[in-house]
């Protein structure tokens, strides 16, 4: 009895009050505004931009069903977004199903759209029928215009829900769709779009749409009238803005060679095929080998494109490894005793575009970072194999440049491998310590572990003796490190102070590398204020970007942010971290009081002339390096968890970040000097 008792007792201490009723319906599109990471990836910048995306897509789609050959994207005032197009415009008439406009079904129903099947669109990016109505969801205002039928129709939305029913305002005999949306800042913490970053992903389409014309125009610095209701297009308005137009007809040869045109090709002629095969719409490769280690390798799934690779890129690597063995054996290009090459092998130097087009596409999650529709592999694979081993037979002096090119990386990966089991061993041996380098922490558990990589032997002193000894490891480097940038790993290893930090991070390098082992899970680079701190910076980012891009992707690696000044007025001290917070600080008292700027800190009170009142003088220390600050300064300005400003490593573009750093650290001198020339008036430069 009194065991059932307890049962009982327990039951209901288990339930509570959990019934039916705490049981959350969402309806509409109440699930997006709820968990809108599910839908856009995240609401940082990534996911900002990623509205702009889905709106295009819809209209790029039109363009791939040949309905559309003009876009035009333009960023407004007060961090509005339009896109147009002159495609069919979306349908108005009363849906079926829903019993409303197809519009409104569209842009307030998830799942619904064209792309499901029927003849709406034979190809096109979107899967899930979510896109519109998810950018309206995480609106705060949407309009959409359709120029269809002779007329023109309009609807607004507020956070998904319709503001009204459509209406038509007019007779028009345009056709297209224009869509307004403002993104809500409750969804959002920071509406801030990136001008170029829009730029380079138009650029990127419409080199994978022939004939397509991309506009896109920022005009949110316009102080004029730009709500011209009669405008179409905004170009025509002749805004004095920055603007951008795209129209290629070269299509994938021409983006390789876009993004080639920094490097040396080690051979004239660029490979491409573009072949329809049963059940994929198109398969489309281009490629080019260039003289350097890294690659370039552009993968698109209907025109979107997808960073982590997929079905269609797996099928290439095996075509492509394949082709190069059975050329180079066939042709006594590889020697009796040597080993075949390798998929690393293959991919040094190359520039690659990879494209299929799809009926029915499966992408792996919504933001289509891969592809898994796993009739593109076989496609890919097929299609690459035949014509590339055609490439080959009639072009042999492109083929032998490309052999021998894998040859040295098939060399160069052995000795590599040596070199880097060599360092693994004496790591090994010592412990994985570095007397006299790594002073490492006491804890053992990567979670709350965090190296400092410190620009020399004061810094090192000062950060040795000021950090939290339990959880903080300092590694000084000793001056400037090898730029990686044009160097295999072999050299890289050879240079003591990567090799020492290799050591100390645990994580192996090369096709060892594993994430797991990593032994502090913030990595922290941090540099002197000068121009040396940000060319050693520089150079560890490359060293990280190229070698340890997981660590980066993961969200391990941060820079420090040291004060440039201390500034004491009477007994009142604070350190300020940019010119804005030092003027700030002193605010209107900067003109009245006595102000020293120094390199050392200057006490003392002032007395006012003819006054028996005291004005406190204020001092500023302009900080360096590290090194200048003692010990208990390093600590609460930059070590002090509690009080310290960093800034987290992000790759937002990984094929923009990557011309970035063969730009500034490559060979191209002429490149990188544009480069300067262009950006300049951005250097914050001390002198």
């Amino acid at each position: 009895m009194a065991k059932n008792k307890d049962e009982s007792e327990a039951k209901k201490k288990t339930s509570g009050n959990y019934s039916a009723e705490s049981i959350q319906v969402l309806e509409g599109l109440e699930p997006v505004r709820k968990r809108p990471g599910m839908y856009i990836g995240t609401t940082g910048p990534d996911g900002l931009h990623h509205l702009i995306t889905e709106i295009f897509d819809n209209s790029r789609d039109e363009a791939m069903g040949g309905f559309c050959n003009d876009i035009e994207i333009t960023l407004l005032p007060q961090n509005w977004v339009r896109v147009a197009d002159n495609g069919r415009g979306i349908p108005v008439d009363i849906h079926k199903q829903t019993k409303v406009s197809a519009l409104e079904t569209i842009m307030t129903t998830l799942h619904a759209g064209g792309k499901f099947g029927g003849e709406g669109y034979t190809v096109s990016g979107g899967l899930h029928g979510v896109g519109a109505s998810v950018v309206n969801a995480l609106s705060i205002y949407c309009k959409v215009e359709v120029y269809r039928d002779g007329g023109k129709f309009i609807q607004e939305y507020s956070q998904g829900k319709k503001k009204a029913n459509v209406k038509r305002v007019g007779p028009s005999k345009l056709c297209g769709t224009v869509v307004t949306f403002e993104a809500d800042a409750a969804i959002f913490p920071e509406i801030k779009y990136e001008f170029s970053r829009v730029v380079e992903h138009m650029r990127q389409q419409a080199y994978l749409v022939r004939g397509l014309r991309i506009s896109v125009i920022d005009a949110r610095g316009y102080e004029g009238d730009i709500n011209d209701e009669e405008a179409y297009w905004f170009r025509d308005l002749g805004l004095d803005v920055p603007s951008q137009s795209f129209y290629f007809e070269g299509g994938l040869e021409s983006l390789v060679r876009f993004y080639n045109h920094t490097l040396k090709p080690i051979h004239k002629n660029v490979f491409y095929i573009e072949k329809k095969v049963e059940g994929v719409e198109s398969v489309e490769v281009a490629l080019q080998y260039v003289d350097d280690i890294s690659n370039r390798i552009l993968p698109f799934a209907n025109n979107i494109y997808t960073p982590e690779g997929g079905t269609h890129i797996t099928g290439f690597k095996t075509a492509l490894t394949r082709s190069l063995n059975n050329y180079g054996r066939a042709n006594n290009l590889i020697r009796e005793n040597e080993d075949n090459f390798t998929g690393e092998d293959v991919l040094e130097g190359i520039t690659v575009v990879v494209s299929v087009k799809l009926r029915e596409i499966q992408f792996e999650g919504q933001t289509k970072a891969k592809l898994g529709s796993m009739e593109a592999r076989g496609a890919v694979e097929t299609v690459f194999s035949d014509a590339f081993q055609m490439f080959l037979e009639e072009n042999p002096d492109d083929a032998r440049a490309i052999i021998s090119k894998v040859v040295l990386a098939l060399k160069a990966r052995k000795a590599a491998k040596a070199a880097k089991d060599s360092v693994l061993r004496k790591g090994a041996l010592e412990g994985m310590t570095l007397p006299g380098k790594l002073a490492d922490c006491e804890t053992r558990s990567a979670e709350e572990s965090e190296i400092f990589i410190v620009e020399g032997d004061s810094a090192g002193g000062s950060s040795k003796q000021g950090r939290d000894r339990r959880t903080q490891a300092i590694l000084p480097l000793k001056g400037k490190i090898l730029n990686i940038e044009r160097a295999r790993l072999d050299k890289v290893l050879a240079f003591a102070e990567i090799k020492y930090l290799v050591i100390a991070m645990g994580t192996a390098i090369g096709d060892t590398f594993d994430i797991s082992k990593l032994r502090y899970h913030k990595v922290i680079i941090a540099t002197d204020a000068d121009v040396d701190g940000a060319h050693i910076r520089t150079l560890l980012l490359t060293l990280f970007y190229r070698y340890f891009r997981p660590l980066i992707d993961a969200g391990h690696i941060y820079i420090a942010q040291p004060p440039l000044y201390k500034i004491k007025r009477g007994k009142e001290v604070m350190y300020a971290y940019s010119d804005q917070e030092k003027i700030k600080f002193l605010g209107k008292d900067a003109d009245t009081m006595s102000v020293v700027e120094t390199d050392e800190a200057i006490e003392g009170e002032e007395e006012n002339e003819g006054t028996a009142t005291r004005t406190p003088k204020i001092s500023i220390q302009r900080y360096k390096g590290l090194g200048e600050m003692n010990p208990e300064e390093l600590w609460e300005t930059t070590m002090d968890p509690a009080r310290r400003v960093m800034r987290q490593v992000k790759v937002e573009d990984a094929v923009e970040a990557d011309k970035v750093f063969d730009t500034l650290m490559g060979t191209d001198v002429p490149s990188r000097k544009s480069f300067i020339q262009s950006n300049a008036k951005k250097a914050n430069v001390d002198m």
